[in-house]
């Protein structure tokens, strides 16, 4: 399963755009055309599954400031609009999220003033042009298709900014909303690594295995651990870490009740640098490899601008790490670097998206209104 498709409106720089998405998708562009906004929204889709979604746009500073500024058409309402589209490319099914959230209206009485509101929500299952709708939730009230084909009310309601996805995330009577909940809850997203001196990339963690990396790179330690020891196997995690750090070799020692690392220098062959002493690149390289090489990959690696404290000369290590995940995994990259987008383009046979503002909005540039673009019509 892979995501297909992403629709997102009237959110911050966002008017109205639709991308439909391969295997790996890099957004290249300047400073303040929106590209974080893209990778934010699919953040948002997560949030909707993990019930998280008004606490998310309350970080950001409420609905006031998560709407689109621009102007709109006469009687359009002020509402954010995701959707998503999930293919399973074994069984040709296609499942097809969108959620609307908008702001409580001045004779409300529930709600707090500028947390989002759900106005609406649904969840459809398509096999090749026919789809069907599973469920659809209109203010409080939630329709459930049941297993006659009918649509009924669902027993319980929703609070005006609670979603009803993660409701139904996992109640048996809906299995196709509990797989698309679970698929989408595996997402992950790394927007950056703490590097300085409290960060927890530098502190020993719990000798734990961890398949994966947490999002803050917490449990780095022992995700280059469960490489060494579970599967005994740091083949390319070594070749990465040499190729970017100018030979250097990571060191990996067996964990006690602790895990840790450092780095064997070249021109420090008897001296082992702690996680402490790494510079800010070397330690935020050593999380992307982290991330994009763990024991199990998610089936979504998000990096928000992952060149941020890089020497350019680590810039096509990462893209090499980058196309050894996507063996593995859909990637999302969002970059301000020409030299990343470039490096990834000749090593995954694709085309950057550039990012640009069209008429105030954020867009990609060429792509038709369905979200695609002239050059996928050859195939490229």
């Amino acid at each position: 399963m892979h995501l297909s498709a992403l629709d997102a409106r009237q959110y911050r720089s966002l008017r109205a755009i639709r991308m439909e998405l391969g295997g790996v998708n890099v957004f290249v562009g300047a400073n303040g055309v929106g590209k974080s906004n893209l990778y934010r929204a699919l953040q948002l889709v997560q949030a909707a599954v993990r019930g998280r979604f008004a606490r998310e746009i309350a970080v950001e500073g409420g609905m006031r400031q998560a709407l689109w500024a621009g102007s709109r058409r006469t009687h359009e309402p002020a509402r954010i609009v995701f959707s998503v589209e999930l293919a399973d490319d074994q069984t040709g099914v296609d499942f097809i999220y969108r959620i609307e959230a908008g702001l409580r209206p001045a004779a409300a009485a529930a709600g707090f003033a500028f947390e989002p509101q759900i106005k609406a929500e649904e969840f459809s299952v398509r096999v090749g042009a026919r789809s069907t709708l599973m469920m659809k939730r209109q203010g409080a009230g939630i329709m459930l298709r049941g297993e006659r084909g009918r649509m009924t009310p669902f027993e319980e309601a929703v609070l005006v900014s609670e979603t009803a996805i993660s409701l139904l995330a996992h109640e048996g009577t809906a299995p196709e909303i509990a797989s698309f909940c679970r698929f989408v809850d595996q997402w992950r997203f790394f927007h950056g690594f703490r590097t300085d001196a409290d960060s927890p990339l530098r502190r020993p963690c719990l000798a734990v295995t961890s398949p994966l990396l947490d999002e803050d790179g917490a449990n780095l330690a022992a995700v280059f651990a469960t490489l060494s020891v579970t599967r005994g196997d740091t083949v390319d995690l070594d070749r990465a870490v040499a190729d970017a750090l100018g030979g250097a070799r990571l060191v990996i020692p067996e964990p006690d009740v602790d895990a840790s690392f450092g780095l064997s220098l070249p021109e420090f062959e008897k001296r082992v640098f702690t996680a402490r002493e790494l510079s800010d690149g070397q330690l935020r390289f050593l999380a992307l490899a982290g991330a994009l090489l763990s024991y199990r990959q998610p089936p979504l690696i998000a990096l928000n601008e992952p060149e941020s404290s890089l020497h350019p000369d680590m810039l096509e290590p990462l893209a090499d790490l980058i196309a050894r995940a996507a063996d593995r995994s859909q990637v999302w990259v969002v970059t301000h670097s020409e030299r990343l987008a470039d490096a990834v383009r000749q090593r995954c046979g694709l085309r950057p998206l550039r990012v640009i503002r069209q008429d105030g909005a954020t867009w990609i540039e060429g792509m038709r209104v369905t979200g695609t673009h002239p050059d996928d019509d050859d195939g490229e």
